[in-house]
């Protein structure tokens, strides 16, 4: 499946979330990461995300799609970070 993750979250805990995130998907720009993950591993994401955040304060929400068949991107000015496989 492929994922798209967007996360608001307290400057205090940014940094281990992109950490977590970037274990399992491709960082794309500020608070946005995006990937192919399999099932076991989304599991193991949120996981480990729900560890460090504080459901009080911070939000992260993922958007799951089952193919990228209709999937269209498109980026309008600088692209942040071009996807890789590249793990942290």
């Amino acid at each position: 499946m492929f994922i798209i993750m967007v996360y608001d979250v307290n400057i205090k805990r940014v940094f281990r979330v992109l950490k977590i995130g970037r274990q399992f998907l491709n960082w794309v720009q500020n608070s946005v990461l995006e990937g192919e993950i399999t099932q076991a591993n989304f599991e193991k994401l949120k996981i480990k995300l729900n560890k460090v955040i504080n459901k009080e304060e911070d939000s992260i929400v993922f958007y799951t799609l089952r193919t990228t068949e209709y999937l269209r991107k498109e980026n309008l000015g600088k692209v942040k970070s071009e996807p890789d496989n590249i793990i942290i």
